[in-house]
């Protein structure tokens, strides 16, 4: 038997750095670098979880025959030089803050990756859009599927259609730079105050609170939308190619004022701005499924890129679009990236073929990050003076279930960390869905976020049809499905004229903390293949409540990535107001902890966008 062959797939240097590695083709372990680093959305080359990699798959540096990376940073260099160049001498002052970096670090991206890993075998690079494209097609359960990717830009491409057959995959279109469906959302994120490259799904759960009264000027003025979904952006009005800024004062012109200050009040205006260019970008999704149908004749469509995080967009993809399943990378930003440039050099660079399930897809659940046994967590646990039960399975389960029932925020830290920006139950904050306080006091007193921000369900797999217009599973909550007319209640006369935020108290639905105010919910569906303990949670809180269905939100609060260690997990349930907290097999009650101190303002240092 001849020895495994380990290829090792980074994304890096742009946001969401990320480590994968495979064993002859199977994804052994994937991370992000900002679960270690506690830097949410972390660029930096991904030591911590490179090293998580290697540790997992029992291998060092010099053990692996292959090390991919995500892009092709020659191109991308090409590109900024260019478009520097067209637009000059109004792009001098971006250049001469990004170009001695381009050339002093990533340029010479090769001698810096084989530096960093300790590494003398052969570096391959992959186009950004085709990263995107293997991340969604090759772990995917579809023999043969067409592929939409979407997102800001990656070299030249900003979008891409492509075919994959077994472990072929061809680009067949694609959008380029500066035409960006992903740039067109970030503008007006970083106009309704929001960070850029991670509020982005703050103005997904904002647009439902407003109107589309901007949608004819985005489209009359913005972009010439074509038929196919191809369009071109008005530069005009964007400062993303000459400046520092997403947008310019012909934009806020166009709009009727000065971008929104982080911590202002949220109004009626942003909420409308919201919701319009989530309408367009809905739109522009859909006319691209169709010309990916009709280009490629495929029944099959799998997702990837950050445009395909956008679960409203996906949802709309799956009920309204041409084809009959579609598939979507939980990793589908750049962090994925390292999973499709490692399966890329698995397919292309070693001639391996394809090996497919019709049953599951390969993402183990998206359960590929780091574990933790008892042992290890209780040394910590004592170490820290906590109070803390050890219980057997059952009993934990039962009294976990008690516990949600009683309207208690539960943290849940179980098993293998998550890779992707949703938290599937693995570390996950917990609340009874019935409850129509839940959703105040998870976003107020835990999370310390917006209070317009929607909580997502978790839902027993085969009840999941019972509550919502989903006939299909979901287990990455990466589709947004209406909630079924028999779980909605009426909204009462005397408040049907509530507009914007002030819709957000009313109770629409016997689930009201997973409800949000379009009656609509992004649902995680949860089977019996992974994550048993979370499943039998969910069982066990049936059997007590007669509900099949849990709050849950990722184990964080604002600014802040989702946990990764026991050591983050304490630390958050010591910081919030949550009740309770599971770091399996251990029960801990908030009300035992020793008093918390903090060595400085923590709030102060996170990184609130």
């Amino acid at each position: 038997m001849s020895d495994p062959t380990f290829i090792l797939g980074i994304s890096a240097f742009y946001h969401d750095s990320a480590a994968c590695i495979l064993r002859d083709g199977e994804i052994v372990a994937a991370a992000q670098e900002e679960r270690f680093t506690r830097k949410k959305g972390d660029a930096s080359f991904p030591r911590n979880a490179v090293d998580f990699c290697l540790r997992r798959a029992e291998v060092e540096a010099s053990d692996l025959d292959l090390v991919a990376f995500y892009d092709k940073p020659l191109l991308k260099f090409e590109r900024i030089l260019e478009t520097y160049l067209g637009v000059a001498p109004s792009g001098l002052r971006q250049f001469l803050l990004a170009g001695p970096l381009w050339i002093k670090e990533k340029l010479f991206m090769d001698r810096a990756l084989r530096e960093e890993l300790g590494f003398d075998g052969d570096v391959l690079y992959a186009e950004h859009h085709e990263s995107h494209a293997a991340s969604a097609f090759y772990p995917s359960p579809f023999d043969k599927a067409a592929i939409l990717t979407m997102d800001g830009v990656g070299e030249w491409a900003t979008a891409s259609i492509g075919v994959g057959v077994d472990g072929e995959i061809d680009i067949l279109r694609e959008l380029h730079w500066p035409d960006s469906l992903g740039l067109l959302y970030s503008a007006f994120t970083y106009y309704t105050g929001f960070k850029v490259n991670s509020g982005e799904y703050k103005v997904m759960g904002l647009a439902p609170y407003g109107e589309p009264r901007y949608a004819k000027l985005i489209l009359d003025e913005l972009m010439d939308l074509r038929d196919d979904g191809s369009f071109r952006l008005n530069q005009q009005y964007f400062g993303y190619t000459t400046g520092l800024t997403m947008t310019n004062r012909a934009f806020e012109k166009l709009f009727g004022g000065a971008p929104r200050s982080p911590e202002a009040e949220i109004t009626q205006r942003d909420m409308d701005l919201a919701r319009s260019v989530q309408e367009v970008c809905e739109e522009v999704m859909l006319r691209m499924a169709h010309t990916a149908r009709r280009e490629t004749g495929k029944k099959n469509l799998c997702l990837a890129g950050g445009v395909a995080l956008n679960c409203v967009g996906n949802g709309r993809i799956l009920r309204e679009g041409p084809f009959e399943n579609i598939w979507i990378q939980p990793a589908a930003g750049d962090a994925g990236g390292a999973l499709g440039a490692a399966q890329l050099a698995w397919h292309r660079r070693c001639r391996q073929p394809r090996t497919i399930s019709v049953a599951r897809d390969g993402m183990s659940g998206a359960y590929l990050g780091p574990e933790y046994g008892a042992d290890e967590i209780r040394s910590y646990l004592d170490e820290s003076g906590a109070s803390y039960e050890l219980l057997e399975r059952e009993e934990l389960l039962s009294r976990t279930a008690e516990l949600l029932a009683s309207e208690n925020v539960v943290g849940w830290f179980d098993g293998r960390m998550e890779f992707g920006p949703r938290a599937l139950g693995a570390r996950s904050i917990l609340g009874d869905a019935r409850s129509s306080r839940m959703q105040a006091q998870m976003n107020l007193k835990i999370k310390f976020r917006e209070s317009f921000r929607p909580f997502a369900p978790s839902v027993l797999a085969e009840r999941a049809g019972d509550y919502f217009d989903l006939d299909c599973e979901s287990p990455y909550m990466l589709l947004v499905a209406p909630l079924r007319e028999e779980r909605r209640l009426p909204i009462p006369k005397d408040k049907e004229h509530l507009w914007g935020i002030e819709k957000l108290n009313l109770k629409r639905s016997d689930v009201p903390a997973v409800t949000h105010v379009d009656y609509s919910a992004r649902v995680q569906t949860v089977g019996p293949e992974f994550n048993p303990n979370y499943r039998d949670l969910l069982r066990a809180f049936e059997r007590l409540t007669g509900c099949p269905l849990l709050v849950n939100t990722s184990f964080n609060v604002r600014g802040e990535p989702i946990v990764c260690s026991p050591r983050d997990a304490y630390t958050c349930f010591m910081r919030t107001a949550m009740d309770y907290l599971v770091l399996w097999p251990f029960l801990l009650d908030k009300k035992a902890q020793p008093d918390w101190e903090e060595e400085e303002d923590w709030r102060s240092i996170l990184e609130l966008d």
